[in-house]
């Protein structure tokens, strides 16, 4: 199916009845809705977006509100198009990865610039400090209601050559998904490669690149360990997911419906929130065997300790390299507003 293709598909099955009554879950009216997800083969997708659709709002709405939803992957789109389709009303409800964004607007690269957030927690405060900022973004540029924000588990370094630390990144080619993460591996003396995740184990298989960067279990699902011998499990960012609905689509919904649905939202974004930090452990105990995997066999990737000397190194990159780079692009308001959310919560600033 081509690109145009593609479109009328898209729109012929968009978001359509709204009847308009009624006032509580059992007497919601009848409504169906059209929504794209992320990678439809990843946990996030299978595990949570899916059945969050496809079962738990039309059980929790009484059969009211029945909903069809599709990964961006499997109807032929880019992830940084999804917003773009939104705003043209071609899409209704849609998430992608913030990152896939950044062309657009810099400001979306606020919340997972390399080495800011260390663990979950960190990443979690982060996002819901820059939230309002980005829920205005999207709103002006895509005319598009921002309803939540997730992450995907840690990443980290999958690799095809022996690694002990970050000192050996020094001359390798490495996948990264996003501007902030190949500026990180520069400073280090390598090389990031703009690769889409599809791409990624033909990459490490014929030595395009030889390492990628991606979330532990994204990575086990897509059988990266299969092509890579090496795991180190420094979380260098979080790969956050936007959530969002055309507000065009969104201003048609009756207002009971709105409401229930950003209440249900509300509760799937914490729930991913807690899983992301599960899945980062799985992830790692599935790439490499040593901790229990319960979501397939378990892989013999090498682990590498993460050291002390390396997390150091990292939040030095963030301070003397990613900061300023960012801010640069980003421009002075940018720059303000960041100081006065993310800033503050991490006790960080740019000048």
């Amino acid at each position: 199916m081509n690109y145009s293709q593609t479109l009328k598909a898209i729109a012929a099955t968009a978001l359509l009845t709204i009847p308009c009554f009624s006032s509580y879950a059992e007497e919601l009216p009848e409504t169906k809705i059209s929504v794209v997800g992320t990678w439809s083969m990843l946990p996030q997708y299978k595990n949570f977006e899916k059945p969050f659709w496809t079962e738990e709002v039309s059980k929790k709405s009484n059969g009211a509100i029945k909903a069809d939803i599709k990964g961006f992957n499997e109807m032929g789109l880019k992830g940084s198009e999804v917003v773009r389709l939104m705003k043209r009303g071609v899409l209704d409800f849609g998430s992608t990865v913030v990152g896939y964004l950044a062309a657009d607007s810099s400001m979306n690269e606020a919340i997972d610039l390399a080495g800011l957030s260390p663990d979950i927690e960190t990443a979690h405060r982060v996002s819901n400090a820059y939230k309002p900022n980005l829920s205005k973004l999207y709103e002006e540029r895509y005319g598009v209601k921002l309803l939540g924000i997730w992450p995907y588990s840690a990443q980290v370094l999958f690799c095809n050559t022996p690694l002990k630390g970050l000192k050996d990144l020094y001359g390798k080619k490495v996948r990264t998904a996003n501007r902030t993460l190949a500026e990180f591996v520069g400073a280090l003396g390598g090389t990031g490669v703009t690769m889409s995740f599809g791409e990624v184990v033909q990459g490490l298989q014929k030595g395009v690149v030889d390492c990628a960067i991606t979330g532990s279990m994204s990575g086990y699902s897509a059988k990266w360990h299969e092509v890579s011998t090496h795991l180190y499990a420094l979380p260098v960012g979080w790969s956050h997911v936007m959530h969002g609905v055309s507000l065009k689509a969104w201003n048609k919904l009756n207002p009971e419906v709105r409401q229930f649905i950003s209440q249900e939202i509300n509760g799937l974004e914490e729930r991913i929130w807690d899983a992301a930090a599960k899945e980062t452990i799985e992830g790692i105990n599935c790439n490499t065997g040593t901790g229990p995997c319960s979501s397939g066999q378990s892989a013999n990737m090498t682990l590498v300790s993460v050291s002390q000397q390396d997390k150091d190194a990292l939040a030095q990159i963030l301070e003397d390299v990613v900061l300023p780079s960012w801010g640069e692009r980003c421009g002075t308001s940018c720059i303000t507003d960041w100081n006065n959310t993310v800033g503050k919560t991490v006790n960080k600033r740019i000048y």
